[in-house]
């Protein structure tokens, strides 16, 4: 008789892992997706803020070559410079991305609503607060000092800029798990508003969880959401919700507000021996 043993992680998530623009901190995912169209802007290229947002979550310089990969941009690109899009290209335009970004960032340094409290919510439980970004570690940087004085603290904060890729990899994830010494990789969750968050958690093996109202596929301030027609700030969050959910993730919420309540959920799932 032959018999096969599984090991199986039946204890609490002990971990939570965030991103930061459209996540915890800048309300809309304001802050990017501007840059992004002024720096192409210089170059002649016309790009909308939903182009510029839909690669939205990478490495700035991933981001901006995806962009360039758009076809109505590729088109525009290639009429005004006789050429298509090169790596040189993406390089200079990565490069003038920098102090575009450092310029207005410190304008959309504003922590999301609900966010402290959900943190020291989860702290209460024992649980670690990591978090990963799509900026450089100088951004990140301001993104820290703005945080830390409206109250918010992680016990760390990975940047693109420390591993060898970006997202949908999962090195950020795994690197915040391992300096927060929480491991097997069902014990974490991975939180954050773009398909490429939810690829980095899955990647990592973690449990996903997608914001929609403060992120980048709504892509609104608070007061622009606020004044939203009730029907059509319904029929926005569905198209995000629906998005972000074809991405993977395990759970989808409106507000960040929400995530206690989910880790409860995810635990129950847990005891019974489940995994992401």
């Amino acid at each position: 008789m032959s018999f096969t043993f599984h090991r199986t992680y039946r204890g609490p998530l002990r971990a939570a892992i965030f991103d930061w623009a459209g996540t915890t901190f800048d309300f809309g995912c304001l802050a990017p997706a501007g840059a992004f169209v002024n720096v192409l802007a210089r170059h002649g290229v016309m790009a909308t803020d939903a182009q510029a947002r839909s690669p939205m979550g990478m490495h700035k310089r991933d981001h901006i070559r995806a962009m360039l990969q758009l076809p109505e941009l590729r088109e525009q690109w290639t009429a005004r410079h006789d050429t298509p899009p090169t790596e040189a290209d993406v390089e200079t335009l990565f490069q003038e991305f920098i102090p575009l970004q450092l310029e207005v960032l410190p304008q959309y340094c504003n922590v999301i609503p609900g966010v402290v409290e959900v943190v020291d919510s989860l702290r209460a439980q024992g649980m670690g607060i990591g978090a990963t970004t799509g900026y450089n570690a100088e951004m990140m940087q301001l993104c820290m000092e703005a945080a830390l004085r409206a109250g918010y603290r992680p016990d760390v904060s990975v940047a693109v800029t420390e591993v060898p890729a970006g997202r949908p990899a999962p090195w950020m994830a795994l690197k915040a798990a391992m300096h927060l010494n929480v491991y097997p990789p069902e014990a974490l969750v991975k939180v954050g508003d773009t398909p490429v968050d939810v690829a980095e958690g899955l990647n990592a093996g973690m449990w996903t969880v997608a914001v929609v109202e403060s992120g980048n596929e709504m892509g609104l301030s608070e007061a622009d959401l606020a004044a939203l027609r009730p029907a059509t700030r319904e029929l926005c969050r569905r198209r995000a919700h629906e998005k972000l959910a074809q991405a993977g993730a395990h759970y989808v919420i409106d507000r960040i507000g929400q995530l206690p309540g989910i880790v409860a959920e995810i635990n129950a799932r847990l005891a019974q021996g489940e995994k992401p």
